[in-house]
Formats: C-alpha cells, sequence, structure tokens
C-alpha cells in the first residue's frame, strides 16, 4: 500500500517527504513531471517516488489510513 508523503525538502534528484510525522529521503528519478515543496507523492519500495497525487486525495487517503489506525490502536 502506497501513502501519500509530502515533500519537506528537494535537494537535485533526493526529496525528503512526510507522513504521519515520520520522514525519510527518497529518489525523484522515476517522476515523469517536476516537483515541488509541498506536493504529495507516492512511494514505491526502494525509496523512488513514481507518482504525484492530488492534494485533496492525498489529504483524504491519509485521513482514512489515520482512522483505521485509530480503530486498531
Amino acid at each position: 500500500m502506497a501513502i501519500p508523503s509530502r515533500i519537506v525538502a528537494i535537494d537535485g534528484d533526493m526529496a525528503t517527504v512526510e507522513a504521519f510525522g515520520k520522514q525519510r529521503r527518497v529518489s525523484l528519478i522515476l517522476m515523469a513531471e517536476p516537483v515541488h515543496l509541498g506536493d504529495y507523492l507516492l512511494i514505491q519500495a526502494g525509496s523512488f517516488a513514481y507518482e504525484r497525487v492530488d492534494p485533496d486525495r492525498a489529504l483524504e487517503t491519509l485521513a482514512i489510513l489515520d482512522g483505521i489506525v485509530d480503530d486498531a490502536g
């Protein structure tokens, strides 16, 4: 399952993304289009970003996932 992650920093072909308060560095080399700070991305195994996600869709997905985690906890 891919979790939308928000770009908080960009350094060349690498970005730092954040989801649920956790940050990680990901490669942007698979992205077909330019990305910007604040964009939401889907990340595949191996830490490669592969798709930009509409912000409203990303926030909706994150809210659903947060609710699932809250219900399980």
